[in-house]
């Protein structure tokens, strides 16, 4: 069996002005302001599908994801699936996922964010780790002014 991990982080500001929808993992959060981003901006999605990028060497965010803006695509679980096809015989065991921002509070959506990441990355439930934290108000994103994503995948093959 030969064993791989990929990390990947991703981070947006939040928008100055309401009227754009907060999206993690697939999931509409109240918030009064989106993440600022010509995709939906779901940062989580984003530091899974950079994760999966590093083990693939294949870049979707970035040039792929643009055109798919260009034609209307601002759906980021279109651009994680396409990273997960690049992934060919490899299979995921474990993704893990830090969370760092003041608001919103993730931890009463954990279940939900977990259970939309399994389905779309076909692993168990059990197989994907979320944490959160405001890091104690120390960067931009514990003060409040956006929300960083790291992911670190685990993948393997026989």
């Amino acid at each position: 069996m030969t064993i791989k991990t990929g990390i990947g982080q991703d981070s947006h500001a939040f928008e100055k002005k309401p009227g754009k929808p907060l999206i993690l993992s697939g999931i509409k959060f109240d918030h009064s302001f989106g993440l600022k981003g010509n995709s939906d901006a779901d940062v989580i999605f984003h530091s899974i599908t950079n994760a999966i990028s590093s083990i693939t060497g294949i870049n979707i965010l970035g040039t792929v994801a643009d055109k798919l803006v260009q034609q209307g695509e601002k759906d980021s679980s279109k651009y994680l699936q396409l990273a997960l096809d690049d992934l060919h015989e490899w299979k995921i065991n474990h993704i893990a996922i830090s969370v760092e921002c003041l608001n919103p509070k993730i931890s009463p959506k954990i279940d939900l964010m977990k259970q939309k990441i399994s389905t779309i990355c076909k692993i168990k439930f059990a197989d994907v780790g979320i944490t959160a934290t405001s890091g104690e108000g120390l960067t931009s994103f514990g003060r409040g002014e956006g929300i960083q994503a790291i992911t670190i995948i685990t993948v393997s093959k026989s």
